[in-house]
């Protein structure tokens, strides 16, 4: 039987599929629109199996928050042109609805999450059949607590939520804390959150560069009584390079080998353990306050830490968690 334009119309409006796919469904259902929409799915769900081996590296970050709760989708897709698409923005902020909605504690919770009697997961399958794309939920992060925030970055590639201990927090303090975790990317709310495993490599790689130098120090030191410029001896390439040029004899380099293998073995040999310590302790501080939320310096304001800058805004105010997703390199 003939297929008309109306009932063409009908079925892309319900399904967002392109002009010939639905002719072709209608055609092959003569014109049965329920299963007409089947056949567009199975279709949907034939493109996602036979692109399960390309690779899902753009996509939509969005984040929403409402009183004690707060989330993060992640939708992926193959290109940044379908990740700007309309259909596809729109999925991922429905997915999102759902999640503040439902509020499930684990992707697969998620996607098994019926929306007009489909999953989630069915959703993502049948925009794919329209893309011809790849797509998954790449990612699914909450945070519950007595107030949180969220905030999108332009671009829809990153967004952030956060925690806070106590009710009412202002909007534009909120705020501003996400886009602190945003920009400055911390690897903990605070140093007592930080994985030990985190700590300990952080200390045992302070104390290997402390150590280096202080060797380093000591070889620069006897060279330069020796009489031979440490930056033309500091490595053996460098060595040879100068040899070349003219600038050291062969005797010279020779000696600054000599030099720098016995001053080595006799600094490494004697090193104090307690200054290297203390000096990796100081590494390790270094890095609490350049890589924990409330110990970073606030971006708006260098004066206050981010710690600093809830108190002065709330009294015993503190962010107590974080989460942040971001589908570009860091």
């Amino acid at each position: 039987m003939a297929v008309t334009m109306a009932e063409i119309t009908k079925l892309r409006h319900l399904t967002s599929a392109g002009l010939m796919d639905c002719k072709k469904a209608l055609a092959e259902t003569n014109g049965d629109i329920e299963a007409a929409v089947e056949i567009l799915r199975k279709k949907g769900q034939a493109v996602a199996a036979k692109r399960e081996d390309r690779q899902a590296s753009e996509g939509c970050v969005l984040a929403a928050h409402e009183g004690n709760f707060a989330a993060i989708v992640a939708l992926k897709c193959e290109t940044d042109f379908v990740a700007k698409n309309a259909g596809f923005v729109g999925l991922t902020k429905q997915i999102l609805e759902e999640a503040m909605k439902a509020k499930p504690t684990s992707v697969e919770e998620l996607k098994a999450l019926v929306v007009n009697g489909q999953t989630i997961a069915d959703l993502i399958v049948e925009e794919s059949g329209k893309t011809g794309e790849k797509m998954e939920l790449g990612d699914y992060q909450t945070v519950t607590a007595p107030s949180t925030t969220s905030y999108n970055h332009q671009g829809n590639k990153l967004a952030t939520i956060v925690g806070f201990n106590l009710e009412g927090v202002d909007y534009q303090v909120a705020r501003d804390v996400a886009m602190q975790v945003a920009s400055m990317n911390p690897v903990a709310v605070n140093r007592e959150s930080v994985p030990q495993s985190v700590k300990d490599s952080e200390y045992n790689v302070a104390v290997e560069k402390t150590k280096e130098e202080q060797v380093k120090k000591a070889v620069e030191a006897a060279l330069k009584k020796a009489g031979i410029n440490p930056t033309h001896v500091d490595s053996e390439a460098h060595i040879e390079s100068n040899m070349a040029k003219g600038w050291i004899t062969e005797e010279e380099a020779q000696k600054a080998r000599e030099i720098i293998k016995t001053t080595s073995e006799a600094k490494a040999a004697n090193l104090p353990e307690q200054m290297i310590q203390n000096i990796a302790q100081g590494r390790l501080n270094k890095f609490f306050k350049e890589s924990c939320l409330v110990e970073q310096e606030f971006v708006k304001d260098s004066s206050l830490t981010i710690g600093q800058y809830l108190e002065q805004a709330q009294k015993g105010l503190v962010a107590v968690e974080f989460k942040r997703v971001n589908l570009n390199e860091d």
